[in-house]
């Protein structure tokens, strides 16, 4: 495409108010801001706030699976008809995008969904997209729309990805905000404690997902919504928490299985296998020292060396039960080398 993609993420904190209520005054504010820099890249908005538009409508609401599900398809039509009318005066269509996780998983559905968004792009429309709630199961469920976010926006190949907050960005332990992060270890990972109250992610979930997006070459900034501007500022990097991208050659390929695979499986290898797969060699069995999660062929499973650690992805050329039958398995290849990503 000719110009970046820019990915924004907005929590259900974000854009509801403290009675649940979607909050007009920041969707119109989200609006004005995206229109602005419309012009220069092609943006995808991840936004929850379905089931808070919805679940007034319902006659008695005690946050059931089943009553989550109605909420939200309640709520979606009236989530997207209040961005459809704070962007229709900058003259900006909107498109609804109902995602559920085996999209992503599944690569030809991923370059489907691709196709349809840059075909979107092409006529200057702005997807919106969102979990689809209605159907979705908990096995398949995305684990919140940081997630979601973050697939598009390593999938896609985006340039930038926003993870708006009702704070002003990732606090040290005096309160202030962290303006920078070169690397997200655990010690930055020990700063963010607790969860949103209104949504299911929190800075834990943002920091996770940061940290996947950083290591595939995508800066990410972790703003407050509610600070003047904080859309266009955030893209400069002068408000929130700016997480610098690390140099990344992967193909889209490999970006793809890093990311939007939908992990079935684990094995843990011993030292020598560990340090072959790092050597870009194929992972084979006799390296192996346990099968942790089974899985067929052609799943993708994670490998963990001695100390529980992931270390890699992997799609299967065989099932996890050839390894545990009784018989020379030194020579059979587990995964192909170019169907192994580190991490």
């Amino acid at each position: 495409m000719s110009k970046p993609i820019l990915v924004i993420k907005f929590g259900t904190a974000s854009i509801t108010r403290e009675s649940g209520e979607l909050d007009e005054e920041v969707m119109s504010d989200i609006a004005r801001q995206v229109a602005a820099v419309h012009p220069h890249y092609h943006v995808v908005l991840v936004s929850s706030g379905a089931v808070a538009a919805g679940k007034k409508h319902l006659r008695q609401y005690n946050n059931t699976i089943s009553e989550r599900k109605a909420a939200a398809a309640i709520g979606n039509p009236l989530l997207l008809g209040r961005y459809a009318k704070y962007f229709a005066p900058y003259g900006i269509a909107i498109a609804q995008s109902l995602c559920e996780r085996q999209h992503f998983s599944d690569r030809n559905q991923f370059l489907q969904l691709k196709k349809t968004y840059e075909e979107l792009w092409r006529s200057g429309i702005i997807p919106v997209a969102n979990e689809n709630d209605v159907v979705s199961s908990l096995e398949l469920k995305f684990s919140d729309n940081d997630e979601l976010a973050t697939l598009i926006a390593v999938g896609f190949g985006a340039s930038l990805l926003l993870f708006s907050t009702s704070v002003a960005g990732l606090l040290d332990k005096s309160g202030t905000v962290i303006p920078q992060i070169d690397a997200i270890d655990e010690s930055v990972l020990s700063l963010a404690e607790g969860k949103s109250a209104p949504g299911l992610g929190g800075m834990v979930s943002k920091l996770t997902f940061t940290r996947l997006a950083t290591r595939m070459g995508i800066r990410v900034v972790i703003f407050g919504i509610r600070t003047p501007d904080g859309i266009l500022e955030a893209i400069e990097g002068r408000t929130g928490t700016l997480c610098q991208p690390q140099p990344c050659s992967m193909p889209a390929r490999k970006k793809w299985l890093a990311s939007g695979s939908l992990v079935t499986g684990r094995l843990q290898v011993d030292a020598g296998a560990q340090q072959a797969i790092r050597q870009r060699h194929s992972l084979l069995a006799v390296g192996v020292q346990a099968v942790l999660e089974k899985f067929e062929r052609g799943e993708v499973f994670e490998i963990v060396n001695e100390a529980q650690q992931v270390i890699a992805v992997a799609r299967a050329k065989i099932a996890s039960g050839v390894l545990t039958a009784k018989t020379s398995r030194q020579n059979i290849e587990i995964a192909h080398a170019d169907d192994i990503v580190l991490l």
